[in-house]
């Protein structure tokens, strides 16, 4: 409860001085410059004059001491706030909150921002308007009811029914009938953009609007059909969509789809042939691709692993090299994967956004592929025994990497937004202390204080330091007594004479 009140604080506190600060800068210009005859501030600015010239060594030694205390805390701080959240307090202050005020930035919170620009038609226009407004609410009620409301002026509206689809859809059968009107509603669009529209300028926005809003519909209801158990249908739509070339495919990953419902089939040769496809650098890396790419090969040699206890008691084939390879690759790209994989580590429900080789992609890939992995025998012992051998190949994760480029440092604060609040987020590299910082903030803030004291205390702390030497004293003392009762009169004197 304190935390929270001290959080909440702390907002109020950088909210007050983003947006209020140059308020209560012309505030404090114009009270001084009013006030300037009964304060008196020429007069006060030579008495301050003259009092800084009288000062003696001792109140600088006093300021610099003070001074050193006040950076110390500052370091202490950032330093707790670092290895908290990952980054700089200051630094997250500055780019977050005076960012915007020093230059104008164009944001749109629409998350499905290419399936709802501006249509061109008068009468789509009132129902795309409400659609924008209702994908920027951030009350799910809200939501559904300008979804309604979209569809009251348009029935055509495609972005309504799969908000409906998504939100107010309360089994899959519901979702899927909403989505197979979206589709239909969709094609009618698509038609409309390709026989009314001109080519060029806004015309083609429109067009590929309508085509990423079908595209989009079509893997819905192909994820629909996967949860209903119809593979075949599912996987049949999935290679469909696969042929498509527009740009949204880089960004809604099909590909991926189509393995996991291939893996759920066990047709793991159609599998391999869609890693040969898309695991050659075509389309961008993904710990779906990576560790399926392990699996298939961990399949191969994971039945010898089942009852032997361990890798060291005998050598090694060439393929149960490829699969411990293979699982090294896996764990080089996210190595948040294997602690879920081999329950070491509590599942949450995957996000509805993830970031690549992050905590929320490891979430979102073994919620889907776990079963997978426990259905291969011998594949999970395999992956325990191997997988932090990854990391002698690889011991700057963040400087250089082996088979990838370096693992990014800012994955952690993304991650603490996209997962849940009461997620435990996978830090990697784990984040060691280092001893300068430690070494530094204890002895700039043990000098600051010794400074502090020794100029208000200036007779106790003298009586204290002749203590403290006396004590530090006392072992050197003991000893020397020791070594004059061991050692000889005349030893003694020829090392004093050197």
């Amino acid at each position: 409860m304190i935390l929270i009140h001290l959080r909440k604080f702390k907002n109020w506190v950088v909210w007050s001085w983003t947006y209020l600060w140059a308020f209560w800068f012309l505030l404090v210009v114009f009270v001084l410059y009013y006030l300037r005859g009964p304060l008196k501030i020429s007069e006060n600015i030579g008495m301050a004059t003259m009092f800084l010239s009288t000062l003696t060594p001792k109140f600088y030694v006093a300021l610099t001491g003070t001074s050193s205390l006040i950076s110390g805390l500052i370091l202490i701080f950032e330093w707790w706030y670092y290895r908290k959240y990952g980054t700089s307090f200051i630094e997250q202050v500055s780019l977050n909150h005076l960012g915007p005020l020093l230059g104008p930035q164009d944001y749109n919170g629409n998350t499905n921002g290419e399936a709802n620009g501006n249509a061109t038609s008068p009468s789509q226009t009132q129902s795309t308007q409400v659609m924008q407004t209702a994908w920027r609410e951030r009350n799910p009620q809200e939501r559904v009811n300008g979804a309604k409301a979209a569809l009251e002026k348009n029935p055509d509206c495609a972005t309504a029914y799969i908000l409906l689809a998504e939100e107010d859809a309360c089994t899959i059968v519901e979702s899927e009938k909403l989505l197979k009107q979206a589709m239909k509603a969709a094609e009618s669009n698509l038609r409309k953009s390709q026989l009314s529209q001109p080519h060029g300028g806004n015309g083609d926005n429109v067009l590929r609007r309508d085509i990423n809003v079908l595209i989009y519909i079509k893997r819905r209801l192909a994820m629909c059909a996967r949860k209903l158990g119809r593979l075949k249908e599912a996987v049949k739509m999935f290679r469909d969509l696969t042929k498509e070339v527009q740009p949204i495919m880089s960004v809604l990953h099909v590909h991926e789809n189509l393995i996991e419902a291939l893996l759920e089939m066990q047709a793991y040769a159609d599998v391999q042939a869609v890693l040969a496809k898309y695991d050659d650098g075509s389309v961008p890396r993904s710990a779906a691709l990576c560790y399926t790419s392990a699996l298939l090969k961990v399949r191969q040699v994971s039945e010898k692993f089942m009852t032997e206890s361990g890798l060291i008691k005998r050598s090694l084939s060439a393929s149960e090299m490829n699969a411990i390879e293979a699982i090294h690759r896996a764990v080089e790209y996210n190595p948040h994967v294997p602690k879920y994989l081999l329950e070491l580590k509590p599942m949450v429900f995957p996000p509805e956004h993830l970031l690549k080789r992050g905590d929320s992609e490891a979430v979102c890939y073994v919620f889907f592929h776990l079963q997978h992995w426990k259905r291969v025998d011998g594949a999970l012992q395999l992956l325990a025994c191997t997988w932090e051998g990854t990391f002698a190949s690889i011991p700057r994760p963040l400087e250089k990497g082996n088979l990838f480029f370096p693992y990014p440092p800012c994955t952690e604060c993304p991650d603490r937004e996209i997962l849940p609040a009461h997620h435990e987020v996978s830090v990697f590299p784990e984040r060691e202390t280092p001893f300068f910082i430690m070494f530094t903030a204890g002895l700039c803030t043990f000098t600051a204080l010794i400074a502090f004291l020794t100029h208000q205390y200036p007779d106790q702390m003298a009586i204290v330091a002749k203590t403290v030497v006396g004590w530090m004293s006392l072992p050197v003392i003991y000893i020397m007594d020791k070594l004059e009762n061991l050692l000889p009169a005349s030893f003694l004197q020829i090392l004093s004479r050197v």
